[in-house]
């Protein structure tokens, strides 16, 4: 068997009430002015305040910026990167999901090695560690705030980039259920489903590890008992904090497993018409598998008895496809605005995104086209 390494932050706070912890924590690590990378979403509730007057109660000056879109941009992390060099910051703060704190990671990794975000596409292209990146989670899906990738898009070629680079890493991850009890039903839908989509892509991913095999099948498992409950209880303490439980065990699976199609699809739709990823990944999630099962059967039989059903591909992918109404996610791709003569273009960035290279089959164009199509 190849040789595997298996990153995750040094540190990973958990439950409820670990938020003030984790300023305590940060008072240890010497911070004295963050840039706080949010949107504007946070700051309305009054989220992005408290944490500032927290990290004010430990002698933590911050910085803020707002202007995160929900699928982040190039000039995103221009504009924050700015911010950041103009009041000589020393460490960066991401509040919320997947945008703000990928985003933040585009920031921190500029403000350390030069040039602009989009010389680190790829895998491993930054030279030196980024700035001190703590990010802290609002809601239960993308495990940004613990993984090595970040996904921002280029808006002068409207696609997606994957940057998956080692040095993107945080060096504090805070999961307290109390700062997601706000989620809207849809947004607690979405980010739940894009949980589940990492959870079974990396463990039928070509370079799972008995590691990353347990904590994927841990997360479908925690998913199929909870997150209907806290999509139609947004305060249900316990749905919340086991879904957070849930989206970081998943997060540990493909950071290290990394994904495959559904992802590498997802990242077009993103990036072409400005479409919510999480929505996108649980519309395409079960056409891929059925596109997977003759390779990856037995591997998607472990993943139906995780979700409560019979140890078989096809329950597996009805099952899957039930959550998905359950919680209110849209049938098809149509729902959302895309159309089919856009797909042989976005069949093909798809190809060359680095989240396909370790799904179980590597399809051709023309597979990737009828995958999109079945879709709609």
């Amino acid at each position: 068997m190849a040789t595997s390494a298996f990153f995750i932050p040094c540190v990973n706070l958990m439950g409820a009430g670990c938020l003030q912890q984790a300023v305590e924590t940060m008072r240890g690590y010497g911070y004295r002015k963050v840039l706080m990378v949010t949107d504007t979403g946070l700051v309305k509730t009054g989220l992005a305040g408290r944490v500032t007057e927290l990290l004010g109660g430990v002698g933590i000056a911050t910085v803020l910026f707002d202007g995160v879109h929900p699928n982040p941009t190039t000039a995103n992390v221009g504009a924050g990167l700015a911010l950041l060099r103009e009041h000589g910051c020393d460490a960066v703060v991401s509040l919320g999901g997947g945008s703000p704190h990928d985003c933040a990671k585009g920031i921190a990794l500029v403000a350390a090695n030069g040039g602009k975000i989009q010389d680190y596409e790829g895998v491993d292209k930054s030279a030196k560690p980024q700035l001190p990146l703590v990010a802290i989670n609002t809601t239960a899906g993308t495990a940004s705030e613990m993984t090595r990738f970040c996904i921002i898009t280029d808006e002068s070629r409207h696609i997606k980039m994957a940057i998956v680079d080692k040095h993107t890493t945080p060096v504090l991850s805070v999961n307290d259920p109390e700062t997601m009890a706000g989620m809207p039903a849809s947004l607690t839908a979405a980010t739940g489903m894009d949980a589940l989509t990492h959870a079974v892509e990396a463990y039928v991913s070509t370079i799972a590890t008995p590691i990353t095999d347990a904590c994927a099948l841990k997360a479908v498992t925690l998913i199929a008992g909870h997150l209907r409950r806290a999509v139609r209880h947004g305060l249900d303490m316990e749905a919340r904090e086991q879904m957070a439980y849930a989206q970081f065990l998943a997060g540990m699976a493909f950071n290290n497993a990394s994904l495959g199609y559904v992802h590498a699809m997802a990242h077009q739709l993103g990036g072409f018409y400005d479409l919510p990823h999480g929505v996108c990944n649980a519309v395409l999630l079960p056409h891929v598998q059925a596109f997977n099962a003759k390779a990856a059967g037995q591997r998607l039989a472990d993943v139906g008895a995780a979700l409560g059903v019979a140890a078989n591909a096809e329950a597996a992918i009805a099952a899957i496809r039930q959550l998905a109404a359950d919680v209110g996610i849209p049938a098809g791709l149509t729902q959302l605005g895309v159309k089919e003569e856009d797909i042989p273009e976005l069949a093909a960035n798809a190809l060359k995104d680095a989240c396909g290279l370790t799904n179980p089959i590597q399809a051709s164009h023309e597979e990737i086209c009828a995958i999109f199509k079945a879709a709609l």
